[in-house]
């Protein structure tokens, strides 16, 4: 008996789209994006699989290096015109936060992520209002060494209790818990990668106290700014190359691919 023609239409489209695939699959490796296998169905009560990512991926759902620049440009502004103007505190506090929703109001033109130019912006604008308020310039950076000494508590104390904060976070993400404390490779890593961030907070707290009680405040703004941008872009190489140090190839993959996955705000691929 001769098969329906829905059945025949279904199998010839199959054999076209691995065909295609036999024939594109030279310039998907060349760009170095191997088309996915087909996709398994997830068992139901099993952890979901994260689309697979690649390391380039991983930085551009951070926001890449220009959203590191959204958060620091409104300080370097607020340095230039408070020298400029002869510290006039407020017209300085005013060019910084119109500099910041700038950069906000450019970046949504471009459908770009907002999400760290929103907390450099309100970051700012708070500080303003504190600095607005004391009347003292040397205060518009005291909300940032608060949030500093804050982070430096959290990333501290999750490595004490031996639940690196990037540990917890994976377990969330992945849905697993703390099934990762049990893989010493994975642990090593996350403690690592946690390390460094606890680091640079306590980095920036040791140079910027000693500047602040003693009214320094150009020195203090060139510290808020050299801390700020380089020093994260540093502190952020250093935790992802410990992190994929420390785990085999295959982990560094599928934990990759989560956080990336988190990210963009699309979690785990069902």
């Amino acid at each position: 008996m001769a098969e329906p023609h829905g059945t025949q239409r279904d199998q010839l489209d199959e054999d076209l789209n691995e065909k295609l695939v036999e024939i594109l699959k030279p310039e998907f490796e060349a760009a170095g994006a191997v088309p996915p296998a087909e996709e398994v169905p997830a068992v139901e009560g099993s952890p979901a699989k994260p689309e697979a990512t690649t390391d380039k991926d991983f930085f551009q759902a951070l926001g890449g290096w220009g959203a590191l620049l959204d958060v620091g440009l409104p300080w370097i502004a607020f340095m230039i015109v408070y020298a400029a103007s002869d510290h006039d505190l407020k017209l300085a506090l005013i060019v910084a936060v119109a500099c910041g929703g700038a950069v906000a109001l450019l970046r949504l033109l471009r459908k770009q992520p907002l999400r760290n130019v929103i907390g450099g912006f309100i970051g700012v604008a708070f500080s303003a209002w504190v600095a607005n308020r004391s009347g003292k310039a040397e205060n518009v950076y005291l909300p940032g060494m608060i949030l500093s000494g804050g982070y430096l508590l959290i990333y501290g104390l999750s490595i004490v209790v031996r639940w690196p904060l990037f540990g917890a976070l994976y377990g969330v993400i992945t849905q697993t818990g703390g099934e990762w404390r049990k893989d010493p490779d994975m642990y090593r890593g996350f403690n690592r990668a946690t390390l460094v961030f606890a680091g640079l907070f306590a980095g920036r707290l040791a140079i910027q106290i000693p500047l602040y009680l003693t009214h320094q405040l150009n020195a203090l703004g060139i510290a808020k700014i050299g801390l700020g941008l380089p020093c994260y872009a540093l502190a952020l190489w250093l935790a992802y190359s410990v992190l994929r140090g420390s785990l085999p190839a295959d982990k560094w993959d599928e934990t990759r691919d989560h956080v990336t996955g988190l990210l963009r705000g699309g979690g785990a691929k069902k």
